[in-house]
């Protein structure tokens, strides 16, 4: 951890080593990922401030491990040199309770240096690397989440991160990958979640059939996206329950053995002309469904409900 001296050269071993964060053996290598931009570094920032600022408990969630930026990029986002700027108060105390082992690197570095890290076609000036929560972490986000997302074999990076966003906008509780999903820590992925990595707990290679046993002892209802299921989705019986939604290959969907796990086949009605909807805009159709049934009658902070009559 440091804050002295500007990093000018782009071949430099330790830009090279975070370059290789791109790669998914250099991800599995380092147990480590790349952030890049305002949004999923503002959210880090925001992340690691809530367990040492705040002292809150942030369950299974990546850790801020370095960050490197340009002072062109925090003049240009001063919300995110607030986040700094509070950050280095605790980096920096030695009175501070923040075991060294939870602090993260922290250097200025050059345009080049801070393009040369990243993967992205166009450098934003701001590089965060993550480290990727161990395998053996804390299930109980899952088991107790009202809201959850599985994606069954998913292959494109975009999808995968926009449902992961989505999810974490709809407040549901994680997003499970099953074995054959993309890398949920790949740059791609990162960069279509804008951050949400940071906020939603992500559980990786799951078998779906260990999945909805573990959700289903706690209550949870199973429904799998399928565009030729019997229920369609405006007429999903108890919609504010818990659930965990299922979705499958963008190509292929579900596979019969993937929808059999489901208590109900559900499909979005189309009335337009499309042969169906992309999954991820999907997934946020069936999310955003459940969550606000789920929402419609919780109380406003004025004590209010907050269904449709008000």
């Amino acid at each position: 951890m440091t804050d002295t001296d500007v990093l000018t050269n782009p071949g430099a071993d330790r830009v090279k080593k975070i370059a290789a964060l791109a790669t998914r053996a250099g991800r599995r290598k380092q147990g480590r990922f790349l952030a890049e931009g305002p949004q999923p570094v503002r959210e880090a920032l925001a992340l690691w401030l809530r367990r040492w600022e705040d002292g809150a408990a942030v369950g299974p969630l990546p850790q801020l491990d370095a960050l490197y930026f340009t002072a062109e990029a925090l003049e240009a986002h001063p919300d995110v040199q607030a986040l700094l700027d509070r950050a280095r108060g605790l980096l920096f105390d030695p009175q501070d309770p923040v075991p060294r082992a939870s602090k993260f690197f922290l250097r200025e570095a050059t345009a080049e240096v801070v393009a040369a890290m990243g993967d992205a076609e166009t450098s934003q000036g701001l590089v965060a690397v993550g480290r990727i929560p161990r395998g053996e972490a804390d299930l109980s986000p899952l088991e107790s989440a009202r809201l959850a997302a599985g994606l069954l074999g998913l292959k494109d990076p975009g999808n995968v991160g926009t449902i992961i966003r989505t999810a974490d906008a709809a407040g549901a509780g994680a997003v499970v990958l099953a074995p054959g999903t993309t890398d949920p820590w790949a740059p791609k992925v990162v960069r279509a979640a804008a951050g949400s990595h940071f906020n939603l707990p992500l559980f990786v290679g799951i078998d779906p059939e260990d999945l909805v046993t573990s959700v289903r002892g706690q209550g949870t209802r199973v429904l799998a996206a399928d565009g030729a299921g019997e229920v369609a989705l405006t007429d999903v019986e108890r919609p504010g329950e818990p659930a965990l939604w299922l979705f499958g290959h963008e190509a292929h969907g579900l596979s019969a053995e993937q929808k059999a796990l489901a208590d109900a086949r559900v499909s979005i009605p189309l009335y337009g002309r499309a042969e169906s909807l992309n999954v991820a805009t999907a997934a946020t159709v069936c999310l955003y469904s459940t969550a606000m049934a789920q929402h419609a009658g919780a109380p406003h902070a004025d004590g209010s409900s907050g269904g449709a009559d008000r």
